[in-house]
């Protein structure tokens, strides 16, 4: 079950990190943040990837 849960956070961490970059405008510190929030939800599905590959274990 974490897989999904991992998952599920990635994606709304990499959506939530998308759109803080395109509304950004000229703000380069919200930009940046975005782009730390969009790699913070990628890592968390690759994350929710290997524990669904392992069964849960890690």
């Amino acid at each position: 079950m974490g897989e999904l849960k991992d998952k599920a956070k990635g994606l709304g961490n990499e959506a939530a990190g998308n759109l803080k970059q395109a509304t950004a405008g000229d703000d380069a510190e919200q930009r940046a943040e975005g782009r730390a929030q969009e790699n913070k939800g990628e890592a968390q599905q690759l994350k929710g990837k290997v524990k669904g590959a392992m069964g849960d274990s890690i």
